[in-house]
């Protein structure tokens, strides 16, 4: 994957960001995530999305149609949980 210019970083943060997305098959790197819908954070000017998998950590996947597919919002709501050990802006966990 060639290193985004300024423009292309921007441009894929405005696709990508704030998306319900899954990792398409066929990556042997990011087969612990089959079947997980996750919710990108943020892309980095390295051109890498940054998603949240609700499990406490978030993950750096190259934000291209070759490695991620968007879901639809209706079809992510029964399959991510925003609250379960994830970043929010107002976390009802907090001590």
């Amino acid at each position: 994957m060639k290193f985004p210019t300024y423009d292309e970083a921007e441009a894929l943060k405005r696709t990508w960001t704030d998306k319900y997305i899954r990792v398409k098959p066929g990556h042997a790197e990011y087969t612990r995530f089959a079947g997980k819908v996750g919710r990108v954070v943020t892309v980095n000017y390295g051109g890498m999305a940054i998603v949240d998998f609700a499990d406490g950590a978030w993950y750096d996947i190259p934000a291209t149609d070759v490695y991620l597919e968007l879901v639809p919002d209706a079809d992510a709501k029964d399959k991510y949980d925003a609250t379960a050990n994830s970043a929010q802006k107002l976390p009802a966990r907090q001590g």
